[in-house]
């Protein structure tokens, strides 16, 4: 009896809720009829932004991955990265109006022109909005780097200081010791003129083909021993007006410099340097020492059987050298804009998204939480001293913020190439006198020119080696 009850009132409850629902459609149908669907709420749009790089495949391919993190967790604004092989060809995109990136890298030699052409906008307040620690996690030198007019004008990204890479086969320091040569007498901290000299000569193997130093024959590869010994590049560090390298202290620090690297028993020939790079040299195992920077490294670090290491550069009676500094700086490109690209940068400088660019093993951090992290200093690779490189920042001396680094360099090269070219110059200081009063015609607003500057070499140069030695 109870089983045919509870069947028959389920049949009467189904029968009942097919009804309801029957009408509850027909009523929602008819009222669909009469009032149309309410609009969907808009979708809200991403603000798209522009950061403008440089560099080799796999810096360009890990700032692209740190990109991809950032708009995998961001909600309104999305990044794509633009690049280029090098910073000049990104600069001149820019000028020109063909890149108009939110974000983007430059050197802090092109500071000037970029505040001066107000294609930057200032940063302090949006890094202290932000709360990125710019005063305790940031050198000091590089933050005042790239500081202008009491404003961080844009912000500490890279910061990579010259340095001697050498090939630890041709110098040995246990065996220089061992035959009474002067050696460093700390580990790798630094070493005198002297001693770099020693292991230029030891390394030089007339059987072996082999030279010991190769120093680019520019005004920034002289820079560090002209610092070292006393002397300075220009004759104000805050506003010059013309090089300074014919005073006394920088023309007694060239001297000493070029007596060796005009050794052509020391150094490469010019018929080796038509035939291959200094850095191909090096490669090849035929080359001991070379200045470079920290970008150097993942290409020496992929030539089978080369080992190395790195020193400072070497003293000539202070411990100075110059340095590859990198800056993020934002285009004036609208408030809303700025706004976003000042987020992106947060987490462009931030440890994790450092880390990963520090890992390709071209780029040294300026953010020293990184820098002094395995990530940059890479143990169990070469160099085995990584940690000169976070030493030797210390040292560094920064050059002045001028906006024509780039026709300067131009315009004195090769007048510096001649100098390290030249076997004899009879008055030393006369021809680097000429190459001041040269630099005036650029640098002095009010120059007006006297007589023509006498030729750097006063003596004609002795023929060119004809590369018979060069068996490499």
């Amino acid at each position: 009896m109870g089983r045919f009850t509870w069947r028959t009132g389920a049949v009467v409850v189904g029968v009942a809720v097919v009804v309801l629902v029957g009408m509850i459609a027909l009523a929602s149908g008819t009222e669909q009829k009469k009032q149309p669907h309410p609009p969907k709420p808009p979708t809200a749009t991403k603000t798209d932004l522009e950061f403008a790089a440089w560099g080799s495949e796999q810096e360009i391919a890990a700032y692209q991955t740190v990109v991809d993190a950032y708009n995998a967790s961001s909600t309104d604004t999305s990044v794509s990265v633009v690049s280029w092989p090098n910073a000049d060809a990104m600069l001149d995109a820019i000028r020109s109006g063909e890149a108009t990136p939110d974000l983007y890298l430059i050197p802090r030699g092109d500071l000037a022109e970029t505040v001066a052409e107000k294609r930057n906008v200032p940063l302090l307040d949006l890094v202290l909005e932000r709360e990125i620690p710019i005063g305790d996690d940031f050198a000091r030198d590089a933050v005042s780097a790239f500081s202008v007019d009491d404003d961080l004008q844009c912000l500490p990204y890279a910061a990579s200081p010259m340095v001697i890479y050498y090939n630890t086969d041709l110098v040995d320091f246990a065996a220089m010791d061992a035959e009474g040569l002067p050696t460093p007498k700390s580990d790798h901290k630094g070493w005198n003129f002297a001693e770099f000299r020693a292991a230029a000569e030891f390394a030089s193997r007339p059987r072996r083909n082999t030279r010991g130093i190769h120093i680019e024959p520019t005004l920034r590869g002289l820079a560090p021993f002209v610092y070292s010994g006393g002397g300075q590049l220009f004759d104000d560090e805050g506003k010059p007006t013309r090089l300074a390298l014919g005073d006394d202290g920088s023309t007694d620090a060239l001297r000493q410099t070029l007596e060796l690297l005009r050794d052509p028993r020391l150094t490469l020939s010019a018929a080796q340097l038509e035939k291959r790079s200094a850095v191909e040299w090096f490669q090849r195992g035929k080359l001991a020492m070379i200045a470079g920077y920290r970008g150097l490294t993942p290409e020496l670090r992929g030539t089978e059987g080369l080992n190395f290491d790195v020193m400072p550069m070497p003293s000539l009676g202070a411990a100075h050298t110059i340095a590859d500094l990198n800056g993020l700086c934002l285009a004036p490109n609208g408030p809303m804009r700025t706004e976003a690209a000042a987020n992106v940068l947060s987490y462009l400088v931030s440890d994790e998204a450092l880390a990963r660019v520090a890992e390709t093993g071209y780029v040294q951090p300026a953010k020293l939480t990184v820098a002094f992290s395995d990530d940059f200093l890479q143990p169990g690779q070469a160099p085995e001293h990584s940690a000169v490189f976070n030493a030797v920042m210390r040292s560094v001396v920064l050059s002045p913020l001028m906006s024509q680094g780039r026709e300067l360099r131009e315009l004195v090269d090769p007048d510096i190439e001649t100098l390290l070219t030249t076997p004899d110059i009879a008055d030393l200081q006369e021809a680097l006198r000429a190459i001041d009063e040269k630099s005036r015609s650029l640098l002095d607003p009010d120059y007006e020119p006297s007589d023509p500057p006498s030729d750097p070499s006063s003596e004609p140069a002795s023929p060119s080696d004809d590369g018979s030695d060069d068996r490499g």
